[in-house]
C-alpha cells in the first residue's frame, strides 16, 4: 500500500510541478517508475482529482449559454477570462499556476499515456489489464475530444485533412517534439481510441467516476455527431443506450432546493467537472432562454430560481455545487438518437426518442407527444429540446460550430460596458486561440486568426 501511495503522490509532484512547456516539452523518463502491478496502474487512474475535473471551460465561457453583467465582467478573475468572454483572438488562456485549460488537458493525457506504457512495459494480460487498458484509451480520447472542441476548427470533410488539429501525445516520452496534426488525424485519434477501448471496457463499473463501455459508447456517438456521420453516431447512441437507458422523472424532484438534481443520478455514465470561474455557478440565463419553458415544463423549476434583482439564476446542475458535468449522460443520448434519427429522414423514430426523454420533464398528465409532419420540422423541434435540456453542460460551443458549418448562420453579440461585441457564423475565432507560451515553447502554428 505504501508502494502504491508513493506511486501515486510521485506522479501528482511530478504533474502538478510543471509549467506550460513541460507539459509538452519537459525531459521524462517514465521507465524510471514503471509500476510493477496491475493495481498500481489502476491506482493512477483512480486519481480521479486528476483525471476527473478540470475539463475545458473556454468552450462554455465563450457561448451563448449565459450573459454577465458589467459588473460580473469587471470581477472576473482574470484579464484573460475577460478577453476570452469577448472573443478576442489571443492571449486568452488563465495563467498556468490556476490550471488553464490546456494544462489540465495534457495533465490528464500524461497520466493515460504513462498507464498504456506501463501495460504494454510489463505485458499486463487477462480482464483486469484489459479493463485499464480501456480505462486509459477512453479518458484519453475523451480529453481529446474536449480539446478538439476548443482549439480546432469545426470538422468540415472538405477541409479536415489540412485543418490545424491537435499535437496528438500518445506517448508518455517529453522528449518527443510536439507537432499539430489535421483536424481528420485528430477525430481519427479519438474514435480510434474509443473502439479500442469498448470492448476492453466494463459494462458498467463499480464506481461511476471510472469509464464504462456505455460512457465509452456515448463519447463515440458525441465525436461521430461533431464530424457529422449520423449513421455511426445513431449506431453508438444505441448501443449505449441498451446498457443504460435510465432517465429521472423530475416529478419526484424538490425544486425548492439549491440543486435539486443529485449528484451521480442514474442518467449519468461517468462522473466529471468542468473547471470554472465563479460566473459559470451559478450562470445568468438571458430571459429568452428561460421563456422557452412551459409552465408545465418542470426544468423551469427544477433549472432556474431567480435573485432579488430577478436576474434567472441556473441551478440544475447534475454536479451540485461541483459545477457543470461534462461527460455523456442518458438525456444526451436520448436526444441523439432522436436528432441522427430525424437526420436520416426517419422521423417518426426520432420524435419517439424526443417524447419518451420529455414526459420525465414535464408535470404528470400534462405532456401531449410531439409530432412532426416533415423532417425540418422535426430537427428544429429536436434542437430546441436539446438547447433546453443540456443548458450549462459545455455542449453548446460545440453545437454551434456544428451548426454554422451546416449553414445555420447563427451570429454572437454581447455588450460590455456599453460596446458591442460580435462573433460570426464560422469565424476563425471559434478555433480559440492556444496559449501563447505553449506556441513560443514548442514553435507549433497558432491557429488562424
Amino acid at each position: 500500500m505504501r508502494k502504491i501511495k508513493i506511486l501515486v503522490i510521485s506522479l501528482s509532484l511530478i504533474l502538478t510541478s510543471f509549467g506550460c512547456s513541460d507539459f509538452l516539452d519537459e525531459k521524462s523518463d517514465l521507465k524510471l517508475a514503471t509500476p510493477d502491478r496491475l493495481e498500481d496502474n489502476q491506482m493512477l487512474l483512480n486519481n480521479y482529482g486528476f483525471l476527473n475535473v478540470d475539463f475545458a471551460s473556454s468552450g462554455e465561457t465563450s457561448s451563448d449559454d449565459y450573459y454577465l453583467t458589467d459588473a460580473d465582467y469587471y470581477g472576473l478573475s482574470f484579464e484573460a477570462s475577460k478577453r476570452l468572454h469577448i472573443w478576442m483572438p489571443d492571449n486568452v488562456a488563465s495563467p498556468i499556476s490556476s490550471g488553464n485549460d490546456w494544462s489540465t488537458c495534457y495533465r490528464s493525457i500524461y497520466v493515460c499515456n504513462a498507464v498504456l506504457f506501463n501495460m504494454q512495459d510489463k505485458n499486463f494480460t487477462g480482464e483486469q489489464a484489459d479493463n485499464i487498458r480501456g480505462q486509459a484509451l477512453a479518458l484519453r480520447a475523451f480529453r481529446y475530444l474536449d480539446a478538439a472542441q476548443i482549439w480546432c476548427p469545426a470538422y468540415n470533410p472538405q477541409t479536415a485533412g489540412t485543418d490545424l488539429g491537435l499535437p496528438l501525445r500518445l506517448d508518455p516520452d517529453m522528449n518527443i517534439p510536439s507537432v499539430r496534426s489535421t483536424v481528420k488525424q485528430t477525430y481519427n485519434q479519438i474514435i480510434s481510441d474509443l473502439q479500442t477501448a469498448i470492448p476492453l471496457l466494463l459494462p458498467k463499473q463499480i464506481s461511476g467516476m471510472r469509464i464504462s463501455r456505455a460512457a465509452a459508447y456515448g463519447l463515440l456517438a458525441r465525436a461521430y455527431l461533431y464530424i457529422g456521420d449520423y449513421n455511426n453516431a445513431l449506431k453508438n447512441t444505441e448501443q449505449a443506450l441498451n446498457i443504460n437507458n435510465d432517465l429521472m422523472d423530475f416529478n419526484i424532484l424538490n425544486p425548492n432546493a439549491d440543486y435539486p438534481i443529485e449528484e451521480m443520478n442514474k442518467e449519468v455514465l461517468l462522473w466529471t467537472a468542468m473547471g470554472y470561474e465563479s460566473h459559470l455557478i451559478p450562470a445568468k440565463i438571458p430571459d429568452h432562454i428561460y421563456q422557452m419553458y412551459d409552465n408545465n415544463d418542470l426544468r423551469k423549476t427544477v433549472f432556474f430560481n431567480k435573485n432579488t434583482a430577478n436576474e434567472v439564476l441556473f441551478k440544475g446542475y447534475y454536479n451540485n455545487v461541483n459545477g457543470p458535468i461534462v461527460s455523456v449522460a442518458t438525456d444526451e443520448l436520448y436526444l441523439m438518437a432522436a436528432e441522427c434519427n430525424v437526420r436520416l429522414n426517419k422521423i417518426q423514430e426520432g420524435m419517439s426518442y424526443l417524447n419518451n426523454l420529455l414526459v420525465k420533464r414535464w408535470k404528470t398528465g400534462t405532456y401531449i407527444p410531439m409530432t412532426a409532419n416533415s423532417q425540418a420540422e422535426a430537427l428544429n423541434i429536436i434542437l430546441k429540446e436539446r438547447r433546453k435540456e443540456l443548458l450549462i453542460r459545455g455542449l453548446r460551443w460545440s453545437d454551434l460550430k456544428r451548426y454554422n458549418r451546416d449553414g445555420a448562420n447563427i451570429t454572437l453579440t454581447r455588450t460590455v460596458n456599453g460596446q458591442t461585441y460580435t462573433l460570426s457564423p464560422n469565424d476563425l475565432r471559434y478555433a480559440i486561440a492556444i496559449p501563447e507560451d505553449i506556441i513560443t515553447l514548442t514553435g507549433m502554428p497558432q491557429n488562424p486568426r
